[in-house]
């Protein structure tokens, strides 16, 4: 104990912790510790660089104050001032008790703005748990790629930065009372393909620093071609005031200025949906080849596995209203939107697939149904379906899946067609979190229906930490959330909805022929190629 606070001392150097939050909101027996750097500052010589490891050899006897968050790594939109280049760092929450020796389980957030706090994971679980959430390079400082950065530095380095932080965890989680056997990754959205990505990495070729995961409607692709990835980098540097190709374009990024990087970030052409994400690096990097192929493959290390995804989740990404859909044509157009390379073939088999509401016995009540439950199994739903029967083939047992039906009540609110929208898991999980990038974010007050489903939530999230079955410690009102595969090959999944003021309507359902005959279409070999996923 220092008099800044609890203290936690690492060997190389030790950091004082908040008994309460940063706001000052008291959290019962929780410890928090922000603001740890776990790699060195991936600045100048250091852009598009692996990360660096700290020298932890050098004893200091100085106490860190880590009370609060660590500044939030970029995105886009992009302001001067808000977030950091120096942002590799990760928080920790840990009981008051624990020590070192107790070998609790440890649950891994990926990302970290504060919109993401872990305290009623730690609080709640039933014996014990510390939960650490990771910041790591996004945007054009994470992503940038092109053959000059891959002569003279790395691809993939927001990625890179998610595997040391993971090895920090690994050397260091235990004198937080952690287990370092026992870590379970998560992740939303990007997140959730950050996941997927780091049980693939490498081609499964080496040993992987945590032992489950959890995936939450994973966000992914369609990966850009070379051609592509040499235009964004082209358009960086002339953005920047630095030559588009030649030994000194690279040179004179890492020079530039944070405010020329952050104005380059905002002035970028839009027209393409994501410009900087992770690229196929070839067999020696640590993304190999498209996820879908590596899982198709078998070229991951196998883990316990939670994979699911929001009901509404393709509602968010549809671009418009209801009214804006109305025929094939204006689906077309969304799908050629998101997903370019997709042939006139596929997309006439698409439209097959999902029949439109005039056809006799189909399942969609109008066009707004038919163009969002596409766009859900395309980009969320099937990545974790095929990861999810891909472990079950590999003699996987705890497998489990999801469905997320209880809207985020604010977004609803203001956009009620939106159903069970994108991240209204994520609102439950975290204290009724709604966060806007490095903009800030808020927290609404739960009501009686919304705390029980939260804290139940919670509840199978961080059991699934500590033992691998999410109903181990369930409450009694609650559910038992049996495994994704049953004796007899049925698919089955746990679909989350709010209920009354004393239990949630939470409640295992059978995933029917139709949705798996869906994601067969769209995780084949042919698809794949066109959806570059």
């Amino acid at each position: 104990m220092s008099d800044l606070g609890p203290v936690v001392d690492l060997g190389y150097t030790a950091f004082a912790g908040n008994d309460t939050s940063p706001s000052g909101i008291q959290h019962g027996p929780v410890v928090f510790f922000g603001g740890i750097p776990y790699a060195q500052p991936p600045v100048h010589a250091l852009r598009w660089r692996a990360p660096q490891l700290l020298d932890e050899s050098i004893v200091t006897s100085e106490i860190v104050d880590a009370r609060n968050w660590g500044p939030p790594c970029l995105q886009v939109p992009a302001m001067v001032g808000v977030g950091s280049e120096d942002c590799l760092t990760l928080n920790v929450w840990k009981p008051r008790n624990a020590s070192k020796g107790d070998e609790l389980p440890v649950a891994v957030y990926i990302h970290s703005p504060q919109g993401f706090p872990l305290y009623d994971w730690v609080e709640q679980h039933h014996s014990g748990l510390v939960g650490v959430s990771i910041a790591y390079r996004l945007g054009i400082l994470g992503f940038l790629g092109g053959h000059l950065i891959a002569a003279d530095g790395d691809l993939n380095v927001g990625l890179l930065d998610q595997r040391a932080a993971l090895e920090w965890i690994k050397r260091n989680v235990h004198n937080f009372g952690g287990n370092p056997d026992s870590v379970t990754i998560y992740g939303e959205s990007a997140g959730g393909a950050s996941v997927m990505m780091q049980i693939t990495a490498y081609g499964g070729t080496r040993a992987l620093p945590f032992k489950r995961a959890v995936a939450q409607s994973i966000a992914f692709g369609p990966t850009r071609t070379d051609v592509e990835v040499e235009q964004s980098f082209s358009n960086v540097a002339q953005l920047v005031g630095c030559p588009s190709h030649g030994t000194d374009a690279l040179k004179c990024l890492r020079n530039a200025s944070l405010g020329a990087i952050v104005s380059a970030s905002n002035r970028l052409p839009s027209t393409e949906p994501s410009q900087f994400a992770p690229v196929v690096e070839g067999p020696a990097g640590f993304m190999p080849g498209l996820p879908t192929r590596l899982i198709a493959s078998g070229k991951f290390i196998p883990v316990e596995y939670i994979g699911g995804h929001c009901t509404g989740d393709g509602r968010t990404f549809t671009l418009g209203q209801p009214s804006d859909f109305q025929t094939d044509e204006d689906i077309k157009k969304l799908l050629l939107y998101w997903w370019p390379a997709l042939s006139n073939a596929t997309l006439y088999k698409t439209l097959k697939l999902y029949p439109s509401p005039d056809v006799p016995g189909s399942p969609f009540s109008t066009q707004w149904n038919r163009v969002s439950t596409i766009a859900r199994d395309i980009d969320f739903w099937c990545l974790n379906w095929f990861l999810a029967e891909k472990l079950a083939d590999h003699g996987v047992d705890n497998v489990y899946s999801y469905a997320w039906d209880a809207p985020d009540t604010v977004l609803y609110e203001a956009q009620p067609y939106l159903g069970a929208m994108h991240t209204s898991d994520v609102y439950y999980l975290f204290s009724g979190t709604n966060t806007f990038g490095n903009a800030g974010n808020t927290f609404n007050p739960f009501n009686a229906s919304e705390a029980i489903l939260s804290k139940e939530a919670i509840a199978y999230w961080t059991t699934f930490a500590s033992t691998g079955d999410p109903s181990s410690f369930k409450g009694t009102a609650s559910a038992s959330w049996e495994k994704y595969v049953v004796r007899n090959r049925t698919r089955q999944r746990m679909v989350f909805i709010r209920g009354d003021d004393t239990m949630t309507a939470s409640r295992m359902k059978t995933i029917t022929s139709v949705e798996i005959d869906r994601c067969k279409f769209w995780m084949s070999e042919d698809t794949i190629a066109e959806l570059r996923i």
